[in-house]
């Protein structure tokens, strides 16, 4: 049987995390209680397929995608830390933070990072630019067989048509905030944490 002893938070990691996160200290203990339970090789790890065991990825059609999002390119392990910095761009803004100090770093959670997140889910080969044919591998994950490739297209040449301002047929980063300045990303990329 695997000691747990080894991998216990230390105080002063909770602390650096907090400040790195904005996570409370009872939800960085709640949460590294279920990394532990989701870390099958009991290493202080997590790789692909423990979060394949998680049921909402797994039935989510973007699942592969959000998963990716927990590993740093050519990494297949992410430890604690690197779990909860992921974690940390869906936290709620919370009102006290909407107006503090501009020249900190931006927190995760704020709203160009939460932008930044979602499109890197879009982003498939990482080149700063939603293509063509990454908008349509994307919708072709959500919709499943329940388009025609046909209308497909068409959804995926009329969000790039409208989103596309520099005629370079692709959505940079810079357009999809643009397209997305309307929507609240906020409430719409929150989960509620409990304190």
């Amino acid at each position: 049987m695997g000691s747990r002893a080894s991998t216990l938070l230390r105080e002063e990691e909770i602390e650096e995390i907090k400040k790195e996160t904005g996570f409370s200290h009872s939800q960085i203990t709640r949460l590294y209680s279920r990394f532990t339970s989701l870390d099958k090789g009991e290493n202080g790890t997590l790789s692909r397929e423990d979060f394949q065991r998680i049921p909402e990825l797994a039935i989510n059609p973007l699942g592969d995608r959000i998963i990716n999002a927990f590993f740093p390119e050519g990494e297949d392990q992410v430890n604690f830390r690197g779990f909860m910095r992921t974690l940390a761009h869906f936290r709620p803004i919370e009102d006290n933070e909407k107006n503090k100090n501009q020249a900190a770093s931006e927190p995760l959670n704020s709203r160009t990072n939460k932008l930044l997140f979602a499109f890197r889910l879009y982003d498939l080969d990482r080149d700063d630019k939603i293509s063509r044919d990454e908008l349509l591998q994307v919708l072709r994950m959500m919709v499943g067989v329940n388009i025609s490739d046909e209308q497909l297209g068409s959804i995926a040449d009329r969000t790039i048509q409208e989103a596309d301002t520099n005629g370079d047929n692709s959505i940079s980063f810079n357009e999809f905030i643009k397209v997305l300045e309307k929507v609240d990303v906020e409430q719409k990329m929150s989960i509620r944490f409990l304190h």
